[in-house]
């Protein structure tokens, strides 16, 4: 069993990141709950309108020197160079770091700026200061996380992803009981808060894990892993950059399209008819309650996309077609059965959910609309984490681009004709073309 476990690492870690995403995700959902009916649907919507400066901070910052030090530390299981992981590990996070504080500066600095002319709420402008103090911190436990992937520890970034959950949700409560305890008012910088706590408990855990990874491996020679030798640190810088950069422009591109996308839905909401305050609270409903929901079972293919890029990488470097062939096959099946699995459970069950989980009936009607998008997103997701392995992260650029743009279309005049709605069959549309373009692209594979 231990010999099938080993070698079989896409397996292994699946199952630790599977079970760790849905533990995390089950402890969202009742944090949601909570915080929906703490603060109501219009506190919510202003809660995910941050979301946007997080999603292009992360972009900018560490998304691709994540991938990039994954992909330069994988051949550590095979040749044991443990010295030249240490070289790309800290010089990734020296890159990262670097730019994540200046990131946290600005955001800090021009927080109402941010808030008035981007996010276009003013009530924000708080939670952004706060959030920005965030960034470096998750920065850290990135570049440690993406070592780990490389070297397929998938338990090191499952437990960093557990104990932040554990520790921001814990907080949260702990907070709002001690404003119960002496009457004062919780507001929704609490759950802003909260983040920051999480985000410093999972650094402090990838801190002590990686530690204890070297000094595990080399406990003889530890102070060597990271020697005076500029050359080395230079030409592992540049190995970094020219993977890290392309990544990162992208990413870019691609959450500020996002970004855009999300500020500007209760913004057409408001072209339909709807004053401030109907619009934040419907997007805060979709955004907050009902989406995540739907996301909930994602929690599978997330963690086979993650462990499914260094196998592809290897098969390809290798010509070894015939594991890309079976990767593509069972992404295309088995995502196809999941997804068919869970519309059909939540078109059975929105409504109840709706109800029984945020006590609104807008929610249940949300979750029957989107349950069509399961089938969709587990298969392109997969496909295009193959995609990233065969070299190919033009191709998925562009796919997410053209599917964001189709989304945009929807937004910017499906929502003032239709309301939400047009919004909801944008989502269907988009994703339709973006698993459509992936299942083209994989094609000789099939």
């Amino acid at each position: 069993m231990f010999t099938s476990r080993k070698n079989n690492p896409l397996i292994t870690g699946t199952l630790i990141l599977t079970a760790t995403g849905f533990a995390s995700r089950f402890i969202g959902f009742f944090y949601r709950i909570f915080l929906s009916r703490l603060f109501g649907a219009e506190g919510m919507g202003i809660y995910q309108l941050i979301s946007p400066v997080l999603a292009l901070s992360f972009s900018l910052t560490v998304a691709g020197m994540q991938t990039a030090i994954s992909k330069y530390v994988a051949g550590e299981t095979i040749s044991k160079d443990y010295r030249s992981s240490a070289i790309h590990l800290s010089c990734g996070f020296v890159l990262s770091m670097a730019v994540s504080i200046l990131c946290t500066v600005f955001i800090y600095c021009f927080a109402d700026e941010i808030a008035v002319r981007f996010l276009l709420e003013e009530r924000t402008a708080p939670l952004l200061r706060i959030i920005a103090l965030s960034i470096p911190m998750a920065t850290v436990h990135s570049c440690i996380n993406g070592y780990f992937y490389g070297i397929r520890k998938t338990s090191v970034p499952a437990l960093c992803q557990l104990s932040e959950q554990i520790i921001r949700v814990g907080s949260v409560y702990i907070i709002y009981y001690f404003c119960l305890k002496y009457n004062m008012t919780p507001t929704i910088s609490f759950a802003v808060v909260g983040l920051v706590i999480g985000e410093s408990a999972s650094m402090l855990v990838s801190l002590v894990a990686v530690r204890a990874h070297f000094f595990h491996v080399v406990p003889k020679n530890y102070g060597a892993l990271l020697p005076f030798d500029p050359p080395s640190y230079y030409e592992a810088c540049c190995r970094l950059l020219r993977l890290a950069i392309p990544l990162s422009l992208n990413r870019v591109i691609i959450n500020f399209l996002q970004s855009v996308e999300a500020i500007f839905i209760p913004n057409r909401l408001m072209l339909y008819g709807y004053d401030n305050a109907t619009a934040l609270s419907i997007y805060g409903v979709l955004t907050g309650m009902s989406l995540p929901l739907i996301l909930f079972p994602s929690a599978i293919t997330n963690s086979i996309c993650v462990l499914l890029l260094p196998i592809v990488s290897e098969a390809d470097a290798s010509d070894n077609v015939g594991t890309i062939k079976k990767a593509v096959h069972k992404s295309i099946r088995y995502g196809f059965l999941l997804g068919i699995l869970f519309t059909f459970i939540f078109l059975i069950s929105g409504k109840f959910l709706g109800n029984l989980l945020y006590q609104s009936s807008l929610a249940g009607n949300f979750i029957i609309v989107l349950s069509f998008l399961c089938p969709l997103m587990y298969i392109a997701s997969t496909l295009g984490s193959i995609l990233n392995g065969l070299g190919k992260t033009g191709l998925t650029f562009v796919y997410s681009m053209f599917s964001l743009l189709v989304r945009l279309g929807f937004v910017f005049f499906g929502i003032p004709l239709l309301g939400i709605h047009g919004y909801l069959w944008g989502l269907l549309a988009s994703q339709a073309v973006q698993t459509l373009l992936c299942i083209f692209a994989v094609r000789k594979y099939r």
